[in-house]
């Protein structure tokens, strides 16, 4: 059977910390996601159980205005049964690239085609229960063209300032993990401009 896991490359000093899969079964397959449970071998050679979801990755926009405002969107989600601030992201379709997901998802979700596009990053979400990936974007250069959501996505765009979003972010409003993650890159980045 294949790993479902990414691949990944190890050190020659890192087989002190490696566990192998002795065992893989499917606990749940889902529309979105898969979880496994495998049996795994220690580096001391005893065995645990691993429990893990299957993603098939991600993408997030940062999408810039010309003058400097960030597009972001409101969003509701279910899980935790609130509205959360966010950067568009969505995941990646079989057979599609990063990027072309990132451009697909820019208009689909905030309306907005970019002239210029750069990869920012990749960001693993939460590395002990998710094979999770995203790869992040600066979208620059925007043209707004019309959103065109998903049947059953609802969400509202409004922009606002790295300074604002970062007032957002200390005051505890904005929580979602990847928005936090590609505000401070951006910030970062764009005071480096200056």
């Amino acid at each position: 059977m294949d790993d479902p896991r990414p691949r990944r490359d190890h050190g020659a000093d890192d087989g002190h910390l490696i566990e192998t899969r002795v065992a893989s079964e499917c606990v749940f397959e889902g529309k979105l996601l898969h979880v496994r449970r495998d049996r795994v071998r220690l580096p001391d050679g005893g065995e645990a159980t691993r429990e893990y979801i299957v993603h098939p990755g991600a993408v997030l926009i940062v999408p810039v205005l010309a003058d400097g405002r960030l597009v972001v969107e409101r969003q509701f989600r279910y899980p935790l049964n609130r509205v959360f601030i966010e950067f568009p992201a969505g995941k990646l379709d079989p057979g599609e690239t990063p990027l072309a997901t990132a451009q697909r998802e820019l208009v689909e979700e905030a309306g907005y085609e970019a002239a210029t596009w750069t990869r920012l990053a990749t960001v693993h979400t939460v590395v002990s229960y998710s094979t999770e990936a995203i790869e992040f974007f600066l979208a620059e250069g925007l043209t707004h063209v019309g959103a065109q959501l998903d049947h059953g996505e609802f969400l509202e765009i409004c922009t606002l300032t790295v300074d604002e979003m970062l007032a957002a972010l200390d005051r505890g409003e904005v929580t979602d993990v990847k928005t936090v993650a590609a505000l401070l890159m951006i910030e970062r980045r764009l005071r480096q401009r200056r």
